[in-house]
């Protein structure tokens, strides 16, 4: 039987269009998507949005409009992201969906049995840009960090509080597993956090002030003044097993379950430990690995409108292509740190390694195989054995290492021509310098398929080549 593996994005919130964070994360997931099943497993990816809470409510009200009709109208850009970045995913969820809604009103019900969920009046300060109240200490100038150009908002009401601190010992016994939040800074992290002390936390909200979320069970029919919807991330994180048919078809969702999640650095907390905890509650197994990447800032400064340095996805794949874009995200970007991104600094990479890189490496291998009928005799190359530098970092989620590793062998195939200049040895012993050609393109063909994961598109257009026996059209051209 093949290995299973599930993969996720978290869901992004569509009260803005899809920023490059998220470009980041989803082509990390579809690199990981790709990887295991070239190498032979049954993968099952799943992404989607995250379509109610304040957030939503307040941009729909900006615009006038129905937070439904607004987040149907909303969710086509990031189902536009398929295409744009390439995507693999096997699934979409919306938490809009009607069978997300029954499983996360389930998933209520299972935590309140096991005695979880209970009612009191409260105050706290809540930022709604992260959806997530704050503590004195973790805000700055009396602000979010992460959000400092919002208002906190000040909570003073009776709501639902879910058990957080029940499952201290259990959270700080999983984290003992070196694998389970990646990399080492998160888990240190995320385990000070638990080790500090957890409290319980509110998991609904007043209908009369804030109405659009799922209902709390049993309380549909109650007037507005009285009726409690769920709170955002209780909701939204019950995607996880909704997207794999929990509660409902229990044979496919054991088939795949536990879930390798994609998160940003502000999500550790709500991935690694209320999610972890809301799933011991629920009587379900924890997922079985959280992958946290860092930020991408803009010259050293968060990316925001105002500044003027928010860098837009779509923008660059329409003017570069998919795979520059992609390979940027995989290479130069740090899968686990923040990283700047400059448009200089993408332009710089662009021309530098695919343009007068890879591009022309290809090039120059494919016009002697077409002149010569090198190529014509190959049938499809694989690797016989993947580099094994390649494959540990595959396996750790170190993207930018394995493209390293690409990328010197593009080096060392240039150096070879440089150095045979096959070119020229063909004309005085076609024999040797057929042979040399036709171990180059066994080595194009080899760096197409470790190509695979990262750059699509671009490794088939080489295969393709390769099977023809022609000079494709420039990959990449100079900007």
């Amino acid at each position: 039987m093949k290995e299973r593996i599930y993969i996720t994005t978290t869901l992004p919130y569509v009260n803005a269009d899809p920023h490059i964070g998220f470009a980041l994360e989803a082509v990390q997931a579809d690199a990981c998507a790709r990887w295991h099943r070239g190498s032979g497993r049954e993968v099952f990816f799943n992404t989607g949005t995250d379509e109610h809470g304040q957030k939503i409510w307040k941009k729909a009200q900006e615009l006038g409009k129905d937070p439904q009709e607004y987040s149907n109208e909303a969710v086509i850009h990031f189902e536009a992201l398929k295409g744009k970045l390439n995507l693999s995913y096997d699934n979409f969820i919306r938490t809009t969906g009607h069978a997300h809604v029954a499983a996360a009103q389930e998933f209520w019900r299972r935590c309140d049995k096991s005695g979880d969920i209970y009612k009191k009046k409260y105050q706290l300060k809540y930022c709604v840009g992260c959806e997530l109240e704050k503590s004195a200490s973790e805000l700055v100038g009396g602000r979010c960090p992460i959000h400092p150009h919002m208002e906190l908002e000040l909570i003073d009401e009776e709501n639902y509080f879910f058990k957080f601190s029940k499952y201290q010992d259990q959270l700080l016994e999983l984290y003992k597993n070196d694998d389970f939040v990646l990399p080492e800074s998160r888990r240190n992290e995320v385990r000070n956090f638990a080790s500090q002390g957890l409290n319980d936390f509110s998991i609904s909200r007043l209908a009369e002030k804030m109405p659009w979320g799922i209902a709390v069970p049993g309380e549909e029919a109650i007037l507005p003044a009285g009726r409690q919807v769920m709170y955002v991330w209780f909701d939204a994180l019950v995607n996880y097993v909704s997207a794999i048919g929990w509660p409902e078809r229990m044979e496919e969702f054991e088939k795949w379950w536990p879930v390798i999640q994609f998160a940003g650095k502000d999500n550790t907390r709500q991935q690694a430990a209320m999610w972890q905890a809301m799933l011991l509650s629920a009587g379900l197994s924890p997922s079985r690995q959280i992958v946290i990447h860092g930020f991408i800032t803009s010259g050293g400064a968060k990316m925001s409108k105002s500044a003027g340095n928010v860098i837009d996805p779509i923008a660059i794949v329409d003017e570069y292509g998919t795979d520059a874009l992609r390979y940027y995200l995989l290479s130069a970007v740090s899968p686990f740190e923040d990283s700047d991104f400059t448009m200089e600094k993408f332009k710089e990479s662009y021309n530098g390694n695919l343009a007068n890189g890879l591009g022309n490496l290809v090039s120059r291998i494919m016009k002697m195989s077409e002149v010569y009928q090198v190529s014509s005799q190959l049938t499809e190359v694989r690797l016989q054995s993947i580099p094994p530098e390649y494959q540990c970092a595959m396996e750790s989620y170190r993207y930018n290492d394995a493209m390293d590793v690409i990328w010197e062998n593009i080096r060392d195939a240039d150096l070879r021509i440089t150095e045979t200049e096959p070119f020229k040895l063909v004309k005085t012993d076609a024999e040797a310098g057929k042979k040399i050609i036709t171990e180059l393109v066994h080595a194009l063909a080899e760096i197409a398929y470790l190509l695979t994961p990262f750059m699509p598109s671009t490794a088939e257009a080489i295969q393709n080549a390769i099977k023809e026996n022609r000079l494709p059209s420039p990959l990449f051209v100079r900007k």
